[in-house]
């Protein structure tokens, strides 16, 4: 370690870091270099605190002090993962669990660590399997931000998005059109940017 800073100086980085993410509402790159150092510090940490463990009623005041370091890098390492994570789980539900949508963004696959992007696709996997229980009563995945007034809605096809299977039929989405269909058949649609709701 160098002498020239203070223990737990990289662990409070990366929590500016998380906090900055906040702060400017953008997830920002994984700051691996960052988390590696910090865990080779903890190595450090705990080595120099070896020396000190005795079996004596008081411990000694550097063992108290590495303890308390080697704590609080462990609190900041957590919040920091904790809080990309909760931005992910995020980034998946404001998108309608499209999870595709996510992964094939170039700029957003650049941020995110291998883990975060295993996370991301076990997370799907459990809301589909959630989901798949009682998928014909009530789509999760679906935002509620403000109520339905009416069963029907009208949209207008922003992106061609092929034909997709309502209870009305199959409908053929294309660029520049009108429909009035069933909220509930095309709500995924409308998350993903394929269809925009016509007041």
């Amino acid at each position: 370690m160098s002498d020239t800073r203070q223990f737990c100086d990289l662990a409070n980085q990366l929590v500016t870091e998380a906090r900055r993410s906040t702060q400017t509402d953008n997830l920002l790159k994984y700051n691996d270099s960052l988390v590696r150092s910090i865990i080779r510090e903890q190595r450090d940490l705990e080595k120099a605190a070896q020396q000190y463990m005795v079996d004596a009623d008081m411990p000694p005041p550097p063992l108290i002090i590495y303890q308390t370091a080697i704590a609080r890098n462990k609190r900041c390492l957590l919040a920091y993962h904790n809080h990309r994570l909760e931005r992910l789980k995020d980034m998946y539900w404001n998108l309608g669990g499209a999870l595709p949508q996510i992964l094939n963004n170039s700029e957003t696959r650049s941020k995110l660590s291998p883990h975060e992007v295993d996370f991301l696709r076990q997370y799907n996997t459990n809301v589909m399997e959630f989901r798949s229980e009682f998928s014909y009563e009530l789509d999760i995945t679906a935002g509620i931000a403000v109520p339905p007034k009416d069963i029907n809605v009208s949209v207008f096809v922003v992106r061609d998005c092929g034909v997709i299977q309502t209870e009305q039929g199959s409908i053929d989405f294309r660029k520049g059109q009108r429909f009035i269909v069933r909220k509930a058949d095309i709500e995924h649609l409308i998350t993903q940017g394929y269809l925009e709701e016509v007041a």
